[in-house]
């Protein structure tokens, strides 16, 4: 599948040696190989988001989109309907309620989406938006094991040179140059102040809000000390910096999304208008943490039982109970924890009128908030 034009690029991306592993793959176990471009839906409805959202300050997550509108979506139909295949397998580390090759499906069940046995090479987020119809007819068959045992599985096989290979990290068409020089061929520079967020006092320049995310350490030499971001004032274009890595303005114990996508259906507790207690993950590579959903309007409000550090908008945030992802949504709103009179002057209006958070440990606050 390609999904990015490297004619554009310079030898940033892997996409020609990925190809040609592929070949060698296909001789090996005697299968054809099919080679789909898909190069325009990705421009159209991944990269295209993907840059408004940098302009409006957001930092989303590529990878969930492409799974949702590219590979189980147009690949899912081309392979289904065009090649009249029964089913897909993806290399995902996930787990499916039809079994690693769909040898439990029922055609009236509903399929669920379940944790895999690696819980450091687990998936579930970037499949956490996926349709019920692809669900149904995908197979994980890696999800039963250890990246450990699928690599020894490929040497007792005699693919040594695919065990060997490093794994993908980051987004392909960025390879390994600096984020910041990528996006600006893409985003003009929009200059502005870095400010401490305790003292109110300006500390250095940036080119953009789109160069930053959220508790990233920002790159201001000749200061006694290391600074990360805490927020981003759209209207300013000002982004407040906060003192050291553990400063309290960068954790979180609470965020709002919008409207969440249900895998198996909207969970029971909140057909009830009851409160959902499960787990949720922002970045795969985190653990899951405890946390209490509300449904607010059309989104959700969120509360960590614990604090989270640099819960980003933008993101999304899946959502499990037990071994099964319900499903996620997208993070647009992180309030204040604590806050100081210096620095609250630095944020907007909206933000300024979010009540003290031990308020929200209240249900019934919650509720008059939504209604």
């Amino acid at each position: 599948m390609e999904n990015w034009d490297v004619n554009d690029e310079k030898g940033y991306c892997s996409l020609d040696a990925d190809y040609a592993d592929a070949i060698d793959l296909c001789k090996f176990l005697n299968i054809k190989l099919h080679k789909v471009s898909f190069v325009k839906q990705y421009w159209n409805e991944v990269f295209c988001n993907l840059i408004k959202d940098y302009e409006s300050g957001l930092t989303p997550n590529p990878d969930v989109l492409c799974n949702r509108h590219i590979k189980f979506n147009y690949l899912y139909n081309y392979i289904i309907n065009t090649l009249g295949a029964d089913a897909i397998a993806t290399g995902h580390y996930a787990c499916s309620s039809f079994g690693p090759f769909l040898e439990n499906y029922e055609p009236n069940k509903v399929v669920k989406l379940l944790k895999a046995k690696d819980p450091k090479k687990e998936q579930l987020l970037f499949l956490s938006q996926v349709e019920q119809e692809a669900l149904r007819k995908t197979m994980f068959p890696l999800g039963p094991f250890l990246k450990s045992e699928v690599k020894s599985i490929a040497y007792q096989y005699g693919l040594e040179k695919f065990a060997k290979k490093k794994e993908s990290m980051g987004i392909c068409f960025i390879g390994t140059r600096d984020f910041q020089n990528f996006i600006r061929e893409y985003i003009e520079d929009k200059p502005g102040h870095f400010i401490d967020i305790d003292t109110g006092k300006v500390v250095g320049e940036h080119r953009g809000l789109h160069q930053w995310t959220f508790g990233q350490r920002s790159k201001i030499s000749g200061l006694p000390k290391a600074y990360f971001i805490a927020r981003k004032n759209i209207e300013k274009n000002e982004i407040l910096l906060a003192g050291g890595t553990e400063h309290n303005i960068l954790y979180s114990k609470l965020f709002f999304t919008s409207t969440p996508h249900w895998i198996a259906g909207k969970p029971e507790e909140l057909q009830n208008e009851d409160i959902l207690e499960c787990e949720f993950q922002f970045q795969n590579t985190q653990d899951w943490v405890p946390c209490v959903i509300f449904e607010c309007n059309k989104g959700l409000i969120v509360q960590l039982k614990t604090t989270k550090r640099a819960v980003t908008p933008g993101q999304y945030a899946a959502f499990c109970k037990g071994n099964e992802c319900l499903g996620s949504a997208r993070i647009v709103y992180t309030p204040v924890s604590e806050f100081s009179v210096n620095y609250m002057n630095n944020f907007s209006n909206e933000e300024k009128n979010i009540e003290n958070e031990d308020k929200i440990e209240d249900v019934d606050y919650i509720s008059r908030v939504c209604n």
